[in-house]
């Protein structure tokens, strides 16, 4: 991997996105006749240097949105641009030079390590397929570099996962992830196994290594407050469909979407922070199954603001002004920080 000349900046808005998708659907065939859209009409974009925070309850669709960046999974409809080329028409050579660019960082950091490799070998493995990227008789030393990059030594080289602590373990898949040079990184709740201070240590290496490298990140979260440490624009997700996005203090500072207030109330605030602390929503009835989510609205059955319409119409994701970055899909969106 080598490092770009200059640092990029934390945010670029270029006329091309480095990542752009639209329209993304995919649906699962379950037992007999029985369907499961996952994705549901998903629209993002991903500036180089950014960082795009993907928040949701479990089930709404995050982790097969990752799958598909990741080429795991194949859309039914839409499409994936990164910087202009769709990678699922890519082939041979082309497509494996494409892999390089998106790698990603999982949540489990045991288990997304092999045990029986070294901590050299596990960064070095990628190379083997990339045989290109670095020289046979430089890699030992590429390794090093990679390692002390992450807050790990040199001589950490020789141990194995089982060695080391669960901090040490993430810090080596992020090396790892680092190895092919990737323009994005997808981060899959990279640090909810982590103790908190241990948490804390990662977040701001991975904000390092992106000011260092100019790598963007798309982080999946359950932590609201790690999402608004880290993102610098943030996209809600439910039962399949994006429901609110923009930049993120816009988002957490002014939900517009009933969910997403829902959501940002039941984040914890301290004490000492009184301000901060908003009216706890507690939303009723549970979450809909996605083999068979409401017609309409997906949310309608559990929003305070409900109406006929809501149950007819799908509301699209619209801004919330002329050109504005913030947008809600809702018939009758929350003006500002507001409490059921």
């Amino acid at each position: 991997m080598t490092e770009p000349a200059t640092s990029a900046p934390a945010v670029q808005q270029a006329a091309v996105p480095l990542l752009q998708v639209a329209g993304l659907t995919k649906t699962f065939h379950v037992t007999g006749r029985r369907r499961l859209r996952a994705i549901d009409g998903v629209d993002l974009r991903l500036a180089r240097g950014e960082t795009l925070g993907l928040v949701g309850e479990s089930g709404c669709g995050k982790s097969t949105l990752a799958r598909i960046l990741l080429m795991l999974e194949r859309p039914d409809q839409g499409h994936v641009r990164f910087e202009g080329t769709d990678p699922f028409e890519l082939r041979g050579k082309e497509l494996l030079k494409w892999r390089r660019r998106v790698q990603m960082v999982f949540q489990d950091p045991f288990a997304s390590l092999n045990a029986r490799l070294s901590a050299e070998d596990i960064v070095a493995e990628p190379w083997r397929t990339h045989r290109d990227l670095v020289p046979v008789k430089e890699r030992g030393k590429r390794v090093a570099e990679l390692l002390e990059m992450v807050g790990l030594r040199a001589s950490d080289a020789r141990r194995y996962p089982q060695e080391l602590s669960g901090g040490q373990r993430q810090r080596l898949g992020i090396a790892r992830a680092l190895a092919l040079g990737p323009d994005v990184i997808v981060c899959d709740e990279p640090v909810s196994a982590l103790d908190l201070s241990v948490q804390a240590q990662v977040l701001n290496l991975l904000t390092d290594l992106q000011a260092r490298l100019g790598v963007s990140y798309i982080f999946i979260s359950h932590d609201l407050s790690v999402v608004r440490h880290v993102a610098d624009r943030v996209s809600v997700m439910y039962l399949g469909k994006i429901v609110e996005t923009g930049p993120t203090k816009q988002v957490f500072d002014q939900p517009r979407h009933p969910y997403t207030a829902a959501l940002m109330s039941a984040a914890p605030v301290l004490d000492i922070n009184p301000e901060g602390r908003r009216e706890r929503i507690l939303l009723k009835g549970e979450v809909p199954s996605p083999l068979h989510p409401p017609s309409g609205c997906r949310f309608r059955t559990r929003c305070w603001k409900a109406q006929d319409i809501c149950a007819q119409e799908a509301p699209p994701l619209e801004p919330s002004g002329n050109d504005s970055p913030h947008a809600a899909a809702c018939h009758f969106p929350l003006q500002e920080a507001t409490t059921a």
